[in-house]
């Protein structure tokens, strides 16, 4: 079988609710992106076949394709097709490995993957809000409410869920929250962000400024800042301190065959060395990736061990807390430069971002493996490690 390659990968710096990015139609920080990815490579780019593009909230703004619609307002040829998919907050790292496959299958030379998400201009859930409001239908058919009886499925509950199970207190949440501003705000100060940066031009008082500096770093977090965070229950643990925050962005990763780098006498950073997706439980819905990670490892051939650094998408604190204890993990190569609870959680666009992160940390730490993995709605998890080249 043929094997897959990152060429490279890049996001815009995340933009807070109402932010520097507020102002930014989804379709063109998608733009920017793709354009960022041509220019920075030498190739043809008429020779991508295919932009595959994660998107949660499909609609407004983000719907008749937006990946289409972004390479139509990009500096790409028109003649590249894309195609917008939807695995809840896992819709980009799953772009990442149908890019990958495709490439694997030997049906394809060149794949874009990407996400894209503008949770200010689109908000979380207002599809089908919209819809429920009307009364136009619930997302819960029938046949569906007869296997989960008046459940709603909530990540707020699955947070709850994983924090009784796993035996972790609030003060447990809430250090590791401070601990991802910490680091983001040494990655930012170190310049370990740079490479991987999209600068994204944007209206401002003082006139037309660039956007290139995580917006939800708190640089002055401090443990007492972070306890102050009013509980999003009574008798819960979870905070919006101590939970993803709310973001917007774009990013892509630019995956190539062994046969497309030689064409054009280009280097790959890295080897995908394995896909793997599983679903679970969807109530608790948050633990999959503890699971997935154990058949993605056996499938690997590696042992947590082997691994050098991990993204584990912090959706919520207790996610990659109860991965760690499961998996034996060491905390000190979980999420490096920051999470989401730090850098922000721009839904679909997520998996291509954590992809860019991860990425150049495992280059500026010299490591050789790196394995990435996300919570995603409906108790489901991909789980993709690469080997630095």
């Amino acid at each position: 079988m043929a094997e897959a390659f990152i060429v490279d990968a890049v996001r815009t710096a995340g933009g807070r609710r109402g932010g520097k990015l507020a102002g930014v139609h989804p379709v063109d920080l998608g733009a920017a992106v793709f354009d960022a990815i041509a220019n920075r490579n030498d190739f043809d780019p008429a020779q991508i076949e295919d932009v595959i593009t994660g998107c949660v909230m499909q609609g407004g703004e983000q719907t008749m394709d937006v990946g289409r619609n972004a390479v139509l307002a990009s500096n790409l040829p028109n003649s590249i097709p894309a195609v917008s998919i939807d695995r809840q907050c896992g819709s980009s790292q799953q772009a990442i490995q149908f890019a990958a496959q495709g490439v694997m299958s030997g049906t394809q030379d060149i794949v874009l993957a990407s996400g894209i998400e503008s949770m200010t201009r689109v908000p979380m859930g207002s599809t089908a809000q919209l819809y429920m409001k009307e009364g136009l239908g619930n997302y819960k058919s029938p046949r569906l409410e007869e296997a989960y009886p008046g459940i709603m499925f909530s990540q707020f509950m699955g947070a709850e869920m994983l924090v009784k199970k796993y035996g972790f207190t609030r003060d447990d949440l809430d250090l590791l929250a401070l601990e991802s501003h910490q680091k983001a705000i040494a990655a930012t100060q170190n310049g370990a962000f740079k490479n991987e940066i999209v600068p994204i031009n944007v209206d401002s008082p003082e006139g037309i400024i660039s956007h290139e500096i995580d917006e939800g770093i708190r640089f002055d977090a401090t443990m007492q800042t972070i306890q102050a965070v009013k509980l999003l229950s009574e008798g819960g643990t979870i905070t919006a301190a101590n939970s993803s925050q709310i973001c917007d962005g774009a990013s892509a990763v630019l995956i190539m065959s062994e046969r497309a780098l030689k064409d054009h006498g280009l280097t790959p950073r890295a080897r995908i060395h394995n896909l793997t997706v599983t679903a679970g439980d969807p109530v608790i819905m948050l633990e999959e990736p503890l699971f997935a990670t154990e058949r993605a490892l056996k499938r690997a051939g590696l042992s947590i061990n082997d691994i050098d650094l991990y993204e584990v998408n912090e959706a919520f604190a207790p996610v990659p807390l109860a991965w760690l204890k499961h998996i034996g993990g060491d905390r000190a190569k979980l999420n490096v430069h920051g999470g989401a609870m730090s850098l922000g959680h721009p839904l679909g666009a997520s998996g291509t971002k954590l992809m860019a992160t991860m990425l150049n940390a495992l280059e500026q730490r010299g490591g050789r493996y790196a394995l990435q993995t996300m919570c995603e709605g409906g108790g489901q998890a991909n789980v993709t490690i690469i080997e630095k080249l």
